[in-house]
């Protein structure tokens, strides 16, 4: 199920995008990026429609995806 992140409280959001960035392990190459300008990023491609929020009943995990 999506989640719109509209509907999440502003603070849960941040939360949730940090959760993912902390896990999510990406190597973003020579030039160390602050988490902050990540979360920023991530939010931004969940405003652009780019990125969504997505919540599985089944093993009651929360994920954050691009969307096709």
């Amino acid at each position: 199920m999506i989640i719109p992140w509209q509907e999440l409280d502003s603070n849960t959001l941040n939360n949730l995008i940090e959760y993912f960035v902390l896990r999510e392990g990406t190597d973003y190459g020579l030039q160390e990026i602050s988490l902050i300008d990540k979360v920023d990023n991530v939010k931004s491609q969940l405003i652009a429609g780019k990125a969504a929020i997505f919540w599985s009943e089944l093993h009651q995990t929360i994920d954050i995806k691009l969307v096709k």
